[in-house]
């Protein structure tokens, strides 16, 4: 869709990121938080003092209800690394890069939801073409995600990402947007 691009437009202007994908790569990074509560559970997916994704990924394969545990785990600390980032950030506006919110119910702890979209097509083409994906993993992971109209929807703002310099224009009306209504809060 965009989303990385259009969180570093953000970035350049101004605003304080938050990557719920980074966070959990620190959680399960040699020494992250997610590493002690996961070997407990699954002491086979940890190597080198950190949790291997690959290792996690077979698990939920092989018993996809693993995937609730998991998660049990996992997001209550990355709920507690976003309110730590909030906590600290001096920024006027905070962005919070997160994946599925609308899935996961985050959708209503935000002040304003900005959505990424391009066509359908377009989409897939990118993940492909990145090559760490396939075809039939692509449509598994769109069969469990809301359809990008109903999202568009139910965001505040859409930013429609099929050039860098359209969702720059979009980004920055929406941050001009936001300031001039902090100015008047």
């Amino acid at each position: 869709m965009g989303k990385s691009t259009t969180a570093q437009i953000f970035v350049d202007e101004g605003c304080a990121l938050w990557d719920a994908d980074a966070a959990v790569h620190r959680l399960y990074g040699k020494g992250g938080g997610a590493v002690a509560p996961l070997a407990e559970v699954f002491p086979h997916v940890i190597e080198n003092d950190a949790v291997s994704r690959d290792k996690l990924k077979a698990v939920i394969a092989k018993n996809p209800s693993a995937l609730e545990t998991i998660e049990a785990i996992v997001h209550p600390l990355v709920a507690a690394d976003r309110e730590r980032f909030l906590a600290e950030t001096g920024a006027d506006i905070a962005v919070l890069d997160i994946p599925l919110l609308f899935e996961t119910g985050g959708d209503t702890q935000m002040d304003a939801i900005a959505c990424v979209s391009i066509p359908a097509e377009e989409q897939k083409r990118r993940v492909l073409a990145r090559g760490t994906m396939t075809a039939s993993q692509f449509e598994q992971i769109s069969a469990k995600q809301m359809p990008n109209a109903e999202k568009c929807a139910r965001s505040d703002y859409v930013i429609v990402t099929d050039t860098v310099e359209h969702a720059r224009a979009q980004v920055q009306t929406i941050v001009r947007e936001i300031r001039e209504g902090l100015k008047h809060a």
